[in-house]
């Protein structure tokens, strides 16, 4: 069965489908229907991309208007940037701009003209030069593995305040059974990473749906009961498509991730550094953290130090479900220029 929008990979997918119809097989037959009905659902014509103000690399820092002190959002380097502007109803970059701020959206550009960068590497050649181009210090906004790169920026250039949403930080946060599983996953696709000079999103994806694959079956299930004309069925394919729209990761910035912050917690312990200089939570600069209760992505235990508000929502619900608005009504306070 093939599709030309399916989950990515699909044969694990089918797989997780199977093992769910040996338990519940009417759950596992509307999985099938909800994936039937989102290889068909209709989708919107592209967004053309804003304009872009500076460039790094093929990092681009993209204008979403505002006006004040600079606020720069960071997406992580799993998934595309977009999920920070899904569509106008949900964009975080537009909530920003309406914030007193200048909203800039961070977009990486593509992974083959980053093979040789790590996380740090990333941090180094990429955003801080961005950040530079500003003239100024900005807020920076970091979303996942954006907000762990947030903080290494600030403690290698001028930060207004950074703000940090379902980042980790403290990776022995993490349950071990799936620190454990994530470096099998790398010692088997290791090899192969390494000779395409990047790891497939197909990997990450399988990592993902690892922490709780009965919700991945589960979700598509529930899919296959809505009108395909509702704005819930419209959110789920986009966010769908968000999820299976991913770059690869390039090689360098896997094996960092998954070898050093993952498995050895080097942010957590106070050892990791960058260009010789030790990165800390502990900035100069106000931070605030922002963490989802129902998060398995990034779950609480994993958050930075310092002075954190929980979200109830889930990982991506905080940035484009009903949960949002409360984000933002933090976010706001938190970015007001008087606030100090």
């Amino acid at each position: 069965m093939q599709h030309e929008h399916a989950p990515r990979p699909l044969p694990l997918f089918l797989e997780l489908v199977r093992l769910t119809a040996e338990r519940e097989p009417e759950i596992a037959r509307r999985a099938l229907d909800g994936l039937r009905a989102y290889a068909a659902a209709d989708r919107p014509a592209p967004v053309t991309p804003r304009l872009q103000i500076a460039s790094a690399g093929p990092a681009r820092l993209r204008d979403y208007g505002g006006a004040g002190p600079p606020a720069v959002l960071i997406p992580s380097l799993i998934n595309p940037p977009h999920i920070l502007d899904l569509d106008r109803q949900v964009s975080l970059a537009d909530a920003v701009a309406a914030m007193g701020r200048r909203s800039l959206l961070l977009d990486w550009g593509e992974a083959r003209e980053r093979r040789a960068l790590s996380v740090s590497g990333h941090v180094e050649d990429l955003l801080l030069p961005l950040l530079g181009d500003l003239g100024e210090p900005a807020a920076l906004i970091g979303y996942c593995l954006g907000g762990t790169m947030a903080i290494a920026a600030a403690n290698l250039a001028p930060a207004e305040r950074v703000v940090t949403l379902a980042a980790p930080w403290r990776f022995s946060g993490y349950p071990a059974a799936g620190r454990a599983a994530l470096q099998g996953m790398w010692r088997d696709a290791k090899a192969t990473a390494q000779s395409l000079g990047a790891l497939p999103m197909e990997v990450l994806q399988a990592a993902f749906w690892s922490l709780d694959p009965e919700r991945t079956v589960a979700k598509f299930a529930k899919f296959a009961a809505l009108d395909s004309r509702s704005a819930d069925a419209r959110r789920f394919v986009q966010l769908e498509d968000w999820a299976n729209q991913g770059e690869p990761l390039p090689c360098a910035a896997a094996g960092e991730l998954i070898e050093q912050l993952f498995g050895c917690d080097i942010s957590g312990k106070g050892e990791w550094t960058i260009a010789g200089k030790p990165i800390t939570d502990a900035m100069s600069c106000p931070a605030l953290h922002l963490t989802a209760a129902g998060d398995r992505i990034a779950p609480a235990a994993t958050a930075p130090a310092g002075e954190r508000l929980e979200i109830p929502s889930g990982h991506v619900g905080m940035i484009v479900g009903s949960a949002r608005r409360q984000l933002h009504d933090r976010l706001a306070a938190f970015l007001d220029p008087a606030c100090r």
